[in-house]
């Protein structure tokens, strides 16, 4: 057995300095050409688990107990030395999210090799054949030179590839995929789950697949362990999770569907945001073509698209931190400086962005208190006893307890930081918020929580959408319209109904098919038929 984790207690330290269990007495095997998926709610255990097939701990945890041992060697209490020989080389992670993962000061190709160069693995010039392999393998465009752009010059989907190339170019023992397909867009997400597949086979590896997606992990996992508040809740073979559940949280899991939601009309359907015939560029590369698009108030209007379409680009634009080539933006009927410091105080409060990788988008300084508090007396004046009630009753609102308050993003799960960054935003009081992939790293569960709270609050007050995403049943969720990119331009717009129901677009119509199905026969199916 390659991987052998048993009675695991991982504990950590609460805000008061008392102990908390974090995972409790969880066991698990793992053999050489398996994947194992680890499922389960934001917090639940799954990262934590993951990084203790490498020996390791976040900062404020221990090891309380158990055993963690790779090939039979013991990974809880060996020495660093040995361990830092292991990590990278004998067993690679690949985190939630790449942004904070590279250095944006060097190239994607040197940092990737350095990991093979540090290990002693061979000559610079073999570990930069494989990497352009890699590069190729997993649909990352022109790998000849992909390697020589900077993680700032990669849209999020082609830096988690990168940083998946960069954990399989020492061919390790065992992969820790920690959500890799987060970032994603569907059609990409296929390309990436079959070379992902591929590349564990070939190398006779063994894979831990962390992530909330249970139609993902059927298409990876061989076994899923279901956990919850850091214990094992339902170990079995993937089929009989996702068709015969036992235990009620799985079924819970297995059951969600984010099914359309009651509107309440009542507001007035005036244009709050217009888009018209914007192009942007970065440098010489022109990335948006002639882009327009309408969203009115107390409406929520989806862009949709593959990974570097241009979606988060629009929203740079939008918000002003990208000012375009030509073309220009109204919000509330005024039109708005390109750039953001032209723009005043009061138009920045009512125009929020929410980020797509909550890593790089909140202070590892300061606390819950600070990052949501900031925007209340920025723009609103709060202080005080004032100000501290506002941030527990935000903090209410996206269902965490008033304690996190005090908390740092580090002692935060990923999906626990997002609903941070949520707060923040909704703290400013905003007329429109541009949601750039708001729940890509929630489980079902919480996902559906953050979708039911963002539409309570559009039929409350108003509130104006733009919702980058690629998962389209977050779309059917909550759209009224839905705008698709391809390649910086947009390729179809309209209704939900009219775009998300056939005959569809050719490029829509891929987007759809390419939606993960939760059975386990589905991406085989897939790239039968693509063949």
């Amino acid at each position: 057995m390659l991987l052998q984790i048993e009675n695991l207690r991982i504990d950590g330290t609460d805000v008061d300095g008392n102990s908390v269990e974090i995972v409790k007495n969880v066991s698990l095997e793992v053999d050489r050409g398996q994947v194992l998926g680890l499922i389960g709610e934001s917090g639940a255990g799954k990262s934590t688990i993951g990084l203790a097939a490498l020996g390791y701990v976040r900062p404020g945890c221990h090891f309380a107990g158990g055993s963690v041992r790779l090939d039979g060697q013991e990974l809880v209490g060996a020495p660093v030395g040995q361990l830092l020989d292991i990590r990278g080389r004998r067993v690679a992670y690949v985190a939630q999210s790449a942004a904070a993962a590279f250095n944006p000061a060097h190239r994607l190709l040197d940092q990737i090799c350095e990991v093979h160069r540090r290990h002693g693995l061979g000559p610079r010039a073999a570990a930069e054949r494989f990497a352009v392999e890699l590069f190729g393998k997993l649909g990352l465009p022109d790998p000849e030179r992909f390697g020589q752009r900077y993680p700032h010059q990669v849209s999020g989907g082609q830096l988690q590839r990168a940083m998946t190339v960069m954990a399989l170019i020492t061919k390790p023992d065992l992969v820790v995929f920690d959500e890799p397909t987060t970032a994603l867009d569907v059609t990409t997400q296929i390309e990436v789950l079959a070379a992902m597949r591929r590349a564990i086979r070939e190398q006779g590896a063994a894979a831990l697949y962390v992530t909330h997606d249970l139609a993902v992990v059927a298409q990876m996992a061989d076994r899923i362990l279901v956990l919850r508040h850091g214990a094992a809740v339902e170990l079995g073979e993937t089929r009989q999770i996702l068709e015969q559940p036992r235990e009620d949280y799985t079924k819970a899991l297995v059951s969600v569907r984010r099914g359309e939601h009651e509107r309440h009309g009542g507001h007035e359907r005036s244009v709050v945001l217009a888009v018209d015939r914007v192009d942007a560029a970065y440098g010489a590369q022109q990335v948006l073509f002639d882009v327009s698009l309408r969203v009115e108030r107390a409406a929520t209007v989806a862009v949709v698209g593959e990974s570097g379409s241009g979606k988060s680009t629009l929203a740079r634009v939008i918000t002003g931190l990208l000012p375009p080539r030509s073309g220009q933006v109204r919000f509330g009927g005024e039109v708005l400086s390109n750039d953001l410091a032209g723009r005043s105080k009061e138009q920045r409060r009512r125009l929020q962005l929410i980020y797509q990788m909550p890593d790089v988008a909140v202070n590892p300084r300061q606390t819950v208190q600070e990052i949501i508090g900031r925007p209340l007396t920025f723009y609103l004046g709060m202080r005080g006893d004032a100000l501290r009630r506002r941030v527990k009753d935000l903090l209410a609102r996206i269902e965490l307890p008033a304690h996190f308050a005090d908390r740092f993003p580090g002692e935060l799960s990923g999906g626990q930081k997002q609903r941070i960054s949520i707060a923040r935003a909704l703290a400013a009081e905003p007329e429109l918020i541009i949601c750039d992939e708001v729940t890509s790293a929630l489980d079902p569960l919480v996902a559906d929580e953050i979708l039911n709270l963002l539409l309570r609050l559009q039929e409350e007050s108003g509130l104006s959408y733009l919702f980058i995403t690629h998962d389209l049943a977050t779309v059917r969720a909550i759209a009224h319209e839905v705008v698709v990119m391809q390649r910086g331009r947009v390729v179809d717009s309209g209704a939900k109904d009219e775009v998300m129901a056939p005959p569809f677009h050719d490029y829509t119509g891929k987007l759809i098919r390419s939606v993960p199905e939760m059975r386990t026969d589905w991406l085989d199916e897939v790239l039968a038929g693509r063949a």
